[in-house]
């Protein structure tokens, strides 16, 4: 009933840029925080960004901070996560999740995630 899909993801080359999209269904999308996270084999889940209902607080990770740009269209019930200059490094299994309105790049804050899409940036 309440689902989240990402969607957008595939092979980039270094430098390039994706914009990858988080729609939802079956909840009251605008009342939810909304983040984005990715997962590289080995390696721990790693939270990116995070947008708040109102759409004007962002906060971002180090990692990706000028890089990546998220926002949300609340009459769509959809997050976009912009990505540029993308680097190898960036390669992982990218999330978006719902949580609450104190969530932001705590995993363990959220309460509904989306199946992941693969993005791999190699040349």
């Amino acid at each position: 009933q309440l689902q989240l899909a990402e969607s957008g993801g595939g092979l980039v080359q270094p430098g390039g840029s994706l914009r990858l999209s988080c729609a939802a269904s079956g909840f009251t999308f605008n009342s939810y925080t909304i983040g984005w996270f990715r997962q590289a084999p080995g390696k721990e889940r790693e939270g990116l960004s995070c947008i708040k209902t109102s759409g004007i607080n962002t906060t971002y990770a180090d990692s990706v901070k000028g890089r990546f740009t998220i926002s949300r269209d609340n009459a769509k019930n959809t997050v976009y996560l912009q990505m540029n200059s993308l680097k190898p490094e960036d390669t992982a299994v990218y999330y978006c999740a719902a949580g609450g309105l104190s969530a932001c790049r705590q995993w363990y804050a959220y309460e509904y995630w989306g199946q992941g899409t693969q993005v791999t940036v190699s040349s």
